[in-house]
């Protein structure tokens, strides 16, 4: 492909109609598996491999793309305002079980993957699965992990838990909205965040709540469980 045609322009437009086609396609199909930001991601790997586009190329010429998300993000607090008078009224309740859901979701996922045999630099590079990219990245870094793949990880957690997430609540017949939307928040992150939003603000009010609370938990939280766990545990 020539040089001239790759642009901050091209590439723009190239992210924003695979993600586009995915919409289209969920609609079309009406699928859970048809998530539009895993669509976009196989799209867009797809077209890189074919024209021999190196990632960096892309991701430099797509920093819009990530700076707009950053008005984005705080757009989010605009249903977090609205639901506000309930949060205050289940304010304890949102913090004891963010504090039990966040420790239940580092503690199981390290101990499973010591159960398995995993080395252990991959056992903390899992650790922070929960949180949103950048969080979970620094938090990986800290404790030994590899961030790359702490990463890959959790964009996966996030596409699962956008996909199967409100499906697996009501099959454990938990149908509060609002501990529905703060599970989604807490494992998956920004994208079931955005499957929320899809719902009602309700859902995304919580949703976020759940994204916010556990970003910070998990921060704090994770290096000391960690170290708890590899006294135990001996890995």
């Amino acid at each position: 492909m020539k040089e001239s045609v790759l642009n901050p322009t091209f590439f723009i437009a190239l992210s924003v109609g695979a993600f586009y086609i995915g919409l289209l396609i969920q609609k079309k199909t009406k699928s859970l598996l048809m998530n539009p930001i895993l669509i976009a991601m196989v799209l867009l790997i797809g077209f890189l491999q074919i024209f021999k586009i190196d990632y960096a190329t892309y991701h430099e010429n797509s920093k819009l793309i990530d700076f707009m998300l950053q008005p984005a993000i705080v757009c989010l607090a605009i249903p977090l305002y609205q639901q506000l008078k309930r949060i205050r009224q289940q304010l304890v309740p949102l913090l004891i079980s963010s504090v039990i859901g966040c420790v239940v979701g580092v503690v199981s996922v390290v101990g499973i993957a010591w159960a398995m045999g995993a080395p252990k630099d991959i056992i903390l590079s899992l650790a922070p699965k929960s949180v949103t990219t950048p969080i979970a990245m620094e938090v990986s870094r800290t404790i030994g992990g590899i961030p790359a793949l702490t990463s890959c990880v959790v964009i996966f957690v996030g596409i699962f838990g956008a996909i199967y997430g409100y499906m697996i609540l009501r099959k454990t017949r938990i149908n509060s909205p609002i501990a529905q939307g703060l599970s989604i928040g807490m494992s998956a992150h920004a994208v079931g965040t955005s499957k929320s939003m899809d719902i009602s603000n309700s859902y995304g009010a919580f949703s976020t709540l759940g994204l916010i609370i556990n970003g910070i938990l998990t921060a704090v939280l994770t290096p000391y469980l960690v170290m708890l766990m590899q006294a135990i545990l001996g890995f």
